[in-house]
């Protein structure tokens, strides 16, 4: 059974950093070939959106464009964690941040209807 588990959410102010976790559970970041892993957030009302992501095929690494430069996505696959480090963070981006994986995918995608498993979310609130 794959299960994703976040932590490290929290309250920040505007311009501080934070630092997610994900610990995966049901499959090995190191022997499967053929996934992404990454995260999405949804803020209140509204719809996911994608934030970035670590694909298998190829270990390319994939932010949206808005958190490019500010947030870093990497992964411990002796420990079978994906993280994400966010430094200059904005109110905007007060949401609940989910850990998500797709388990056949050779490419990252945005969509989030391509991604079969999903963490039950960490809020993170960044306050002005």
């Amino acid at each position: 059974e794959v299960r994703l588990m976040e932590s490290g959410g929290g309250l920040v102010q505007a311009g501080g950093s934070l630092r997610l976790s994900c610990a995966v559970f049901g499959f090995n970041l190191d022997d499967k070939d053929d996934y992404c892993v990454g995260w999405f957030r949804q803020g209140a009302g509204k719809d996911p959106e994608a934030v970035s992501f670590i694909g298998s095929t190829d270990g390319r690494l994939y932010y949206e464009d808005s958190v490019k430069g500010r947030f870093t996505i990497s992964s411990d696959n002796a420990k079978n964690m994906v993280y994400l480090q966010m430094n200059s963070l904005h109110p905007e981006e007060t949401a609940v941040y989910y850990c998500v994986a797709d388990l056949t995918a050779a490419y990252c995608s945005s969509w989030r209807y391509e991604y079969d498993y999903w963490g039950q979310g960490t809020q993170v609130t960044v306050s002005s």
